[in-house]
């Protein structure tokens, strides 16, 4: 009875969000896509500071994985307006990628805040997709709050294995789906047709840590942890690193 009446909640915000989609389909989203990364730019200074201490710890080791002559080649997937670059050790040689061109005016904005690090380059593609970067030639990817919205999960980890050179990681930080049992999921399961559109393609509800589970690292490191303060729809998250 109870997962009857959360199917028929997320059918009425499926019928609310037609008119979204039918705007989707014919392309007049563009708008809202180009207005999508100032709105991102300005939550990131409210993100940052709940998820200080996290972001802290998770980049705490990166520089193990950097080379014996102690440079460290980094590319960030889905790098939005650059929220992570302060987080990054000094000297790090950093490119970054995201589908959406828009970013790059506010990640401009946020490189120059960060003047411990050098830029390479800004590419505009997809995570599936990154056929300008050369195999194995990486010591570390990173992805945050990214798996949420790319088309296929799978193929944007194949991408990031095969970039990655042998021993190098890939350092995550995923909101995922809360339990079946919980408020939240119940939130989450019915709110998502709307959330994803608001979200410019972010979907809450996904198992993530099972993409990464199957994705064929040597290692993988993870925990679930309950996000501080965060909007209750995105308040379960993973976070970690797996070493190819």
């Amino acid at each position: 009875m109870r997962f009857c009446f959360i199917k028929l909640c997320r059918l009425i915000f499926l019928s609310l969000t037609f008119p979204l989609h039918l705007l989707d389909v014919m392309g007049l989203c563009c708008p809202y896509k180009r207005l999508f990364p100032l709105l991102v730019y300005n939550s990131t200074f409210s993100y940052n500071h709940k998820m200080h201490n996290i972001k802290r710890g998770l980049f705490r080791n990166v520089v193990r994985f950097a080379n014996t002559d102690g440079s460290l080649r980094l590319l960030e997937i889905g790098c939005g307006s650059g929220a992570n670059l302060r987080f990054y050790p000094y000297g790090s040689s950093v490119t970054c990628t995201d589908p959406n061109p828009h970013f790059e005016r506010y990640l401009r904005m946020s490189m120059a805040a960060n003047k411990h690090l050098t830029y390479e380059k800004f590419l505009s593609v997809p995570g599936e997709d990154m056929r300008g970067i050369e195999d194995e030639s990486v010591d570390v990817v990173v992805g945050t709050l990214v798996l949420c919205s790319v088309n296929n999960v799978q193929k944007v980890l194949q991408e990031v294995r095969r970039v990655l050179r042998t021993g190098g990681a890939f350092y995550f930080l995923e909101h995922v789906v809360s339990d079946s049992s919980t408020w939240t999921y119940f939130f989450q399961y019915i709110f998502e047709p709307v959330w994803y559109y608001l979200g410019d393609g972010c979907i809450v509800t996904r198992t993530t840590w099972k993409d990464l589970e199957a994705a064929g690292f040597a290692e993988l490191h993870l925990r679930h942890i309950e996000a501080p303060e965060v909007s209750l729809m995105i308040r379960p998250h993973i976070v970690g690193y797996s070493i190819k």
